[in-house]
């Protein structure tokens, strides 16, 4: 068998959902056509970037600075970590500088780096569902362990439940808020409870860190704002992407944020630049450092998604789904109208040609997944698909 035992359990036992979802939507378009077929399987941003981040990108092409694309520190050009820097320093209240910003292939990139320079063999970090599977991967690549902790029935944190899970072998516990599949946002007093539990916990002697991804930091919704775990809490460490507040998903750019109060800033970094040679990164895209750390106090159009959000929410309501109404991302997580969401994610396939996600491949059976990060009107025609299967299978019991 030409791949590892290893990975090939890992394909047998969890294929991704999203990614199986998007290519059988690849495959009922060229069947019934793109205009037909309804999909909101992947969370890959319709959008265009901002106008003056494509001028940026072209000043950069047609007047280029000599060796802008050679190799740079593992952590990035020192003037765009001071740029960010900069920005931390002004939205965090507290004292960023180059050293504590680090330059990563996108979110993914940063958490891989960031688990591969800290965890030992057999530590475990707690995550809580639904979570974005790929985290579950991630650990295990570094040679963790993931320990699983149900949220509450509203999405937010449950705790109690990850006092229950915290063990002697915890290194970390990792949060992602706005989060994918729920698009909840972690409330303050939510937070600050879970704050108030590691605190005991470093007391006690044991330091927990938190790992924070804000791949959808900016996308929040009426006026809410995202609190600031660096004023919370002094072990934090948050990884950012601008695959979504700037609609770079395939260019693969972001960072990660140290807070100025861990103090093995040092070595975390000495750790970190290893880590992303380990790993294959080597360094971030060269191009785009160059090109985002100008566009920190910049995003898409977040009232775009939120009008979508508010059509497709009210009729999915309107149809009988429960829903919980989601506060930031571009994601919404009903409850299944039949326990196995499965067969009812195959029902919407096939009688309404529209393409959605199990919750199972989000670690929450019983749950479907909605990316809503398509044009208006493809969710505008979709509606009628969504209150006919509501009317079938919600009304009618």
């Amino acid at each position: 068998m030409i791949v590892s035992k290893e990975l090939h359990k890992l394909i047998q036992d969890q294929e991704g959902w999203t990614r199986r979802m998007f290519e059988e939507g690849i495959r009922i378009k060229k069947l019934y056509g793109a205009d037909s077929v309804y999909d909101f399987s992947l969370g890959n941003p319709d959008t265009e970037p901002p106008e003056a981040l494509s001028k940026a990108l072209l000043e950069e092409l047609t007047h280029p600075t000599m060796g802008m694309h050679r190799y740079m520190s593992n952590s990035g050009y020192e003037e765009v970590r001071e740029e960010i820097a900069d920005y931390l320093t002004e939205t965090r209240g507290l004292t960023f500088t180059a050293n504590h910003v680090f330059m990563t292939v996108g979110c993914a990139g940063g958490i891989n780096v960031l688990l591969k320079s800290m965890l030992n063999r057999g530590e475990e970090v707690i995550v809580p569902t639904p979570f974005f599977w790929e985290f579950k991967n991630y650990i295990h690549n570094c040679g963790g362990v993931t320990r699983f902790v149900e949220s509450l029935k509203d999405f937010q944190l449950d705790v109690g439940k990850i006092e229950e899970a915290i063990n002697p072998k915890t290194r970390a516990i990792l949060i992602n808020s706005p989060n994918n599949p729920t698009g909840a946002v972690y409330r303050e007093e939510n937070l600050k409870e879970l704050v108030a539990l590691l605190d005991r916990k470093r007391e006690e002697g044991q330091d927990i860190y938190i790992i924070a991804d804000e791949a959808y930091r900016k996308l929040i919704y009426d006026g809410m704002e995202l609190p600031n775990l660096f004023k919370m809490y002094d072990l934090v460490l948050a990884i950012t992407s601008h695959s979504k507040d700037l609609a770079l998903a395939g260019e693969r750019i972001g960072y990660i944020a140290i807070s100025p109060n861990i103090k093995e800033l040092d070595l975390l970094v000495s750790a970190m630049t290893i880590s992303i040679r380990t790993l294959g990164f080597v360094n971030a895209p060269a191009l785009f450092q160059r090109v985002v750390g100008k566009f920190q106090r910049t995003s898409v159009s977040i009232e775009d998604y939120q009008k979508k959000r508010d059509v497709l929410y009210d009729a999915l309501v309107q149809a009988g789904f429960e829903c919980v109404k989601p506060m930031g991302a571009f994601y919404l997580f009903p409850k299944s109208p039949i326990p196995d969401e499965l067969e009812f994610v195959r029902i919407l396939q096939q009688e309404e040609r529209i393409m959605v996600v199990p919750g199972r491949g989000f670690g929450s059976k019983g749950y479907f997944r909605i990316a809503y990060c398509v044009p208006m009107d493809k969710i505008l025609k979709a509606l009628d698909g969504f209150t006919r299967i509501g009317k079938e299978y919600i009304r009618k019991g």
